[in-house]
Parts: structure tokens; sequence; C-alpha cells
């Protein structure tokens, strides 16, 4: 079955979210979805989230699952705010445990903050199915970005998260905490063994050179045959020598100090304070 996919481009993160439709009713899932953050002032806004939100309730769609293919370095979710105004399950990998247990030591969130998963509803493993309606998805479990990526395959869609890009921009970095040039290439492998066919929905792009719009939608065949990093039979070998030395000129994510505390919560804020404020911690020297 072929899902009906409506993407939502966020300018400021090139982030796309999506929202994932059963053909034949009216159950939708949504991916990857965004709070809007203004680091320097520190204020949220819900601007990209009510886009979503319109969408669904206009159509009268009936939203079942929030899905997050990994916990983002590069945006916060709004996976809350969405799931507060239109019900729903929020689902992450279980490998969620491993991100908690790592970025709890380094903001140092103390024995108060939970590492079990149990702020999502639902944790997936490989193997595990859902259903959007009639509709049914499998969970991959594809790591290398970060432990806990999973690919989402839905019908004959595939939502990678930052597992891949577009073929002319390659694939996700893997020198995150947890991270793994050699387990990205297993994992695209993974994807790469769909069939050809099999349409792929990116979590970001960034428009590469020489290309004049943003694109997020491809194929198995194209990204086997074209994709710059792992197309054309690459080997583990040359891949991991590539993406370790790239990996090693990237700056960090703008907004990863704040992303990664609100992610690691299934996109809570973190605990306010007696006066009923919230405030984020920048580690020093940490990442």
């Amino acid at each position: 079955m072929s899902p009906d996919v409506t993407a939502f481009f966020d300018d400021a993160t090139n982030t796309i979210s999506y929202v994932v439709r059963d053909p034949q009713g009216s159950a939708c899932a949504v991916i990857d979805s965004v709070l809007d953050f203004d680091y320097a002032s520190g204020r949220t806004d819900t601007r990209s989230a009510d886009r979503i939100i319109e969408h669904i309730s206009g159509h009268d769609y009936e939203l079942k699952w929030l899905l997050e293919s990994h916990v983002h370095a590069d945006h916060l979710s709004a996976a809350p705010y969405i799931q507060e105004r239109l019900g729903g399950k929020i689902g992450i990998g279980d490998r969620i445990r491993d991100v908690q247990d790592t970025f709890g030591k380094v903001f140092n969130e103390g024995t108060e903050f939970q590492r079990d998963g149990s702020q999502f509803d639902q944790l997936f493993v490989e193997g595990d199915s859902f259903h959007i309606g009639q509709l049914r998805g499998d969970v991959l479990h594809t790591p290398g970005h970060t432990p806990a990526c999973l690919t989402y395959v839905i019908g004959e869609a595939a939502f990678v998260g930052d597992t891949l890009f577009m073929p002319d921009f390659g694939t996700a970095r893997c020198d995150f905490p947890g991270g793994s040039s050699e387990l990205l290439f297993n994992s695209i492998q993974k994807i790469l063994a769909l069939p050809d066919e099999t349409r792929i929905f990116v979590g970001h792009d960034y428009k590469a050179p020489g290309r004049d719009e943003f694109a997020w939608e491809t194929t198995v065949g194209e990204q086997k045959a074209r994709n710059v990093h792992v197309g054309g039979g690459t080997s583990c070998k040359d891949f991991v020598e590539m993406r370790d030395t790239r990996d090693a000129t990237l700056p960090m994510p703008k907004l990863i100090i704040p992303s990664l505390q609100i992610n690691m919560r299934a996109g809570k804020m973190p605990p306010a304070d007696e006066d009923g404020d919230v405030f984020l911690k920048v580690p020093v020297n940490k990442l």
C-alpha cells in the first residue's frame, strides 16, 4: 500500500516533518515534528507545529502516532505539543535508554532524570510493527548517526531520518557520542536491501551544490546508483575513511545543547523550578 505523504519543510533547521496517512481512511502519523526555538532569546514558538495541526484538523484526520526517528541534535521536537491537541502515541527506538544515559551524564541531570525511556509511550525494537489505520509500518533499527536511530518502513515508503540524505548530498555524520561510521554503513545496507522502487523520505535537506530546489523524496534504486557516499558499490572501508575524515571538520549543530536536553525527554522541557521557570544547562568542554 502506498501511503499519502505530506511534507513540511522547516527553513530554520532544514528539517522535513511528515504527515503519513492511510490512503483508505483518516488515520495518520506525524514523523519528526519541529518546535521552533530562538536560541538568542530562549523563546519557543509553535508555528511549524501549528501548520501540521491545521493540516490534520482541516482534513479531519485522526492522529495515531507521533514518531521520532532518533533523538535530534539540530531541532526540538514538538511531539508533546501536538499530542496535547490531537492525541496519538509518541514512539522512538528502545536504544533511547543509551542516549539518555550518555547525555544524562553530560548535562548532569542527577537521579531524578529517568533513563529508562518512560517519557515515551512506545519503545520500538527491530522487527516491531504498528498500524496507521489499515496501513502497516515496520521498524528497522538503523544506528550509526545515533544508537537509537530507526527507519520506519510504512507501506512502500521508508522514512530514514538522518541516516541517508538525498543522493547528491550523501549520508549522516557519525561523530556524536554513541555514533559509528561502520554501524551507519551497515544500517544503510539494510535500507538499500529494500525493493528498488521503495520511496525514501529523508529527514533533512541542505540543497547540494548545483541544485536549485530543496528536495526530500528519492528511491532505494536512486540511492544505490547515485548516492555520493555509498552509491555504486562503495566498500565499508572506503566509506568509514571518508565519513570519519569529513566528520572531523564539522562544527556542532547550533541547537545541539537545547535539542538534546529536550528531545531525550520526548520533547518535554526540564522540570520547572519553584517559581515555574524552566532552565537549560550549557555543559562546558563536554561536546
